[in-house]
């Protein structure tokens, strides 16, 4: 591992110690998924709606969707965008490979400060991918071809976006099915889930 990605995971793990303090202190309230996208990505993209069979059932979020998210603080609060996930991402360079027997996923976000505060956090700490089984992966520090991460920390002004990946080291038959994301370097209370496949 480069210097600067153990600086860079140094940072981030530092952040999300703060920002759990900061979370704890606020003291403890109901916990939540959200599976519902602010406007669906089939509407968007002139799909074929809902079938009259299927009149009723919930929307759930599939990539390109976005999940309004909040944040332990009321002042923060984030629209949150599953850009796209890139599975098989292949290393930035010759050195960067997953372990034998793993695989790189790179997954696209982009999240918009909607509060009246910035969004100041580690988005590597803020995302999840999970499994056909319900294994949960977190985070690795690993540059992909597939495009440019998150700084760390991430700065964005209220009513300002930022766009970029976060990479994930699987193992190289797990069968890919939901992503997950959370404010406050996963500690708020309300994740957003998507939906793959």
């Amino acid at each position: 591992m480069s210097v600067r990605a153990t600086n860079r995971r140094t940072a981030a793990v530092l952040l999300g110690a703060a920002l759990l303090a900061a979370a704890t202190a606020c003291g403890p309230t109901d916990n939540s998924v959200s599976t519902t996208p602010k406007s669906s990505a089939a509407a968007s993209s002139g799909a074929p709606q809902a079938q009259s069979g299927d009149q009723g059932k919930s929307t759930v979020a599939k990539p390109g969707d976005t999940i309004a998210l909040k944040g332990t603080e009321k002042t923060n609060s984030a629209d949150v965008t599953l850009v796209k996930v890139v599975d098989n991402a292949e290393g930035a360079d010759e050195y960067t490979k997953p372990a034998d027997g793993k695989r790189f996923v790179a997954v696209q976000f982009r999240i918009k400060a909607t509060g009246s505060a910035a969004y100041a956090d580690a988005p590597q700490n803020s995302a999840k991918l999970l499994d056909a089984q319900g294994q949960g992966f977190e985070s690795t520090v690993a540059e992909t071809k597939a495009g440019p991460e998150f700084p760390v920390p991430a700065n964005i002004a209220p009513g300002e976006s930022a766009l970029g990946f976060i990479t994930f080291e699987v193992p190289a038959d797990a069968k890919l099915d939901k992503v997950q994301f959370a404010l406050d370097s996963g500690f708020a209370q309300q994740s957003g889930q998507w939906k793959l496949g």
